[in-house]
């Protein structure tokens, strides 16, 4: 087992681990119990009552933070004429074609979001090893890909996270900063969990959204209650 630092065991004394806290009430203690001398990111897991070993069971999408998630991602476009006029004037810090194409080739990354306009695909596939494996690759059903590259990359500015179940049956995503008030938080995490209900699959069956628990980057998690969200 990890060992903890006198602040992090400082800071669980605040918190019942085997507690579950009403959501404001929950990330009010998030923000008390982080110590950490930079702003922390917040972050919440929730384990979901499907089997992601099944493709008709799979969670994925995405949704836009009413509050952002206090960093500002640096944007990709990859597209050609007027959709790259458009990407650069939505604010996107980085377009091009095959030029980018190729930087990317000669190992740069400084990035954090990709989007392309589907008659780029042909080209940008090429680069499915390099991307994939970071999770940058363009995706449908992220909405990065796309003709409306303006809207893309207005929604990625404006705090557009996406989340993805992965093999223990769990979803994990930024809802902000610590600097960020408690209802500001709240909000982004019932953003967050409503777009999870959407999203339930007709498979799912009984309780869909099982546990969720917040925490700052450093510090002890906090349970949430799920009977708001159910």
């Amino acid at each position: 087992m990890a060992k903890h630092g006198k602040k992090y065991l400082e800071a669980a004394k605040l918190i019942d681990s085997e507690a579950t806290y009403e959501p404001l009430e929950a990330v009010e203690l998030v923000k008390k119990a982080a110590t950490a001398k930079f702003d922390e990111s917040v972050e919440v897991a929730v384990r979901l009552g499907v089997d992601p070993r099944k493709q008709d069971q799979a969670v994925r999408g995405v949704v836009v933070l009413p509050h952002g998630t206090g960093k500002t991602k640096r944007v990709l476009v990859f597209a050609k004429g007027d959709k790259a006029k458009e990407a650069e004037a939505a604010g996107a810090d980085y377009v091009g074609d095959q030029d980018m194409i190729n930087k990317i080739q000669q190992g740069w990354f400084d990035f954090d979001v990709c989007v392309a306009t589907p008659d780029m695909m042909s080209e940008v596939g090429k680069l499915g090893r390099l991307l994939g494996g970071k999770g940058l690759m363009p995706n449908p059903k992220a909405g990065t890909v796309t003709f409306d590259v303006a809207k893309a990359v207005q929604e990625i500015k404006a705090g557009k996270i996406e989340y993805r179940l992965d093999k223990a049956g769990q979803i994990h995503a930024p809802i902000g900063k610590v600097s960020f008030t408690a209802e500001q938080l709240n909000e982004n995490l019932k953003a967050l969990l409503d777009a999870l209900n959407r999203a339930k699959p007709a498979a799912a069956k009984g309780v869909y959204l099982k546990n969720i628990a917040v925490s700052s980057t450093m510090g002890p998690s906090v349970r949430v209650s799920t009977a708001n969200y159910r």
